[in-house]
């Protein structure tokens, strides 16, 4: 909540000062109707404590008719003081707990146990698709959107996610961006996503940043922003359906290796510096699962490659197999 939501009528600072001014409002008339019946400041003050704390009908006995009169009226706003102060600690409770900002507290709290995971920026279609694919292979990631109303759809998804604007360094840094493994920039503004492309390569400049664009001279724009990879959903859907219409057995292959579809699957497996892939021939480190290509770590890619042919640090090996044969090469 921010400062004008704080102390806004609803607000619950904004209550609080009410009571207290109530309960200052309350002595000073407790204290200044005694000393007008004749009392000491000191008579007048312990009074007006006995009073409020309902421990004053010994006292008020001595009372003149008026006095006690003032004593009843001076007890009666008491407790009416005292029932709006319970009712702001409780709203204060229920608020923290259940209220957005409780809410906003625990969600930060999940997304500050996230690593090496991904952000997405805008839940749209696009968005959705990819938090979806993401979830099927158990990818880790938190959503940024601006929207509010799209919080529902959110929570009903049980995803990770900031109401915020993607673009902004607050935003981002909130989302873990400096120990995420990638962000994918999904708005349907071409002019927004090279905006966080370029505010999330200077926040961290090794992730691994995927951008969509709506228009192709959007691609080159994105591409010297920062984007490691840009897509365009048109091309993309375009080439999609040339491929299916005319080798759909490719495609068929490809959904089957999808995560969550199969026991089979492409995987990717980059060698790191202290793999225990490193120096291995390919016929023993891929063992039960089928090589199909070597990118090298200065990009060259080897098709087909060489049983015998060694991996080397900073490689990335593209295999197909089962989730059992695959799962000793992601170790």
């Amino acid at each position: 909540m921010t400062g004008a939501g704080v102390w806004s009528p609803r607000g619950v600072r904004w209550r609080a000062l009410l009571v207290v001014s109530a309960i200052l409002v309350l002595l000073g008339y407790g204290i200044g109707g005694y000393m007008l019946l004749g009392s000491s400041p000191s008579s007048a003050v312990y009074l007006t404590i006995m009073t409020l704390t309902t421990e004053g009908s010994s006292a008020s006995d001595r009372l003149s008719t008026g006095g006690k009169l003032f004593t009843a009226s001076l007890a009666v706003l008491g407790v009416a003081v005292f029932v709006a102060a319970l009712g702001v600690v409780g709203t204060a409770l229920v608020e923290g707990r259940f209220g957005p900002r409780g809410r906003m507290r625990r969600m930060q709290h999940r997304i500050d146990t996230l690593r090496d995971h991904f952000i997405i920026c805008a839940y749209g279609r696009v968005g959705q698709a990819v938090a979806r694919e993401f979830e099927a292979d158990g990818i880790p990631f938190v959503v940024i959107d601006s929207k509010a109303e799209l919080e529902e759809v959110m929570q009903r998804d049980k995803v990770a996610y900031l109401i915020d604007n993607a673009s902004s360094e607050q935003a981002l840094r909130r989302a873990g961006i400096d120990r995420a493994r990638g962000l994918v920039c999904a708005v349907d503004s071409d002019a927004e996503n090279v905006y966080i492309t370029l505010t999330a390569r200077a926040l961290n400049p090794a992730i691994a940043i995927v951008s969509r664009a709506s228009e192709s001279a959007s691609v080159d724009r994105l591409a010297r922003a920062g984007a490691s990879s840009v897509v365009s959903p048109y091309v993309s859907s375009g080439r999609r359906m040339a491929l299916l219409a005319v080798r759909p057995h490719i495609v068929d292959f490809l959904e089957f290796s999808r995560p969550g579809t199969s026991d089979c699957r492409l995987e990717e497996i980059r060698i790191a510096a202290d793999s225990h892939l490193l120096g291995r021939p390919l016929r023993q480190a891929c063992k039960g699962v089928l090589p199909l290509l070597v990118r090298r770590a200065d990009g060259t890619l080897l098709p087909r490659p060489d049983p015998d042919s060694a991996l080397h640090p900073g490689d990335t090996l593209i295999v197909f197999g089962d989730l059992g044969a695959l799962r000793p090469l992601e170790e």
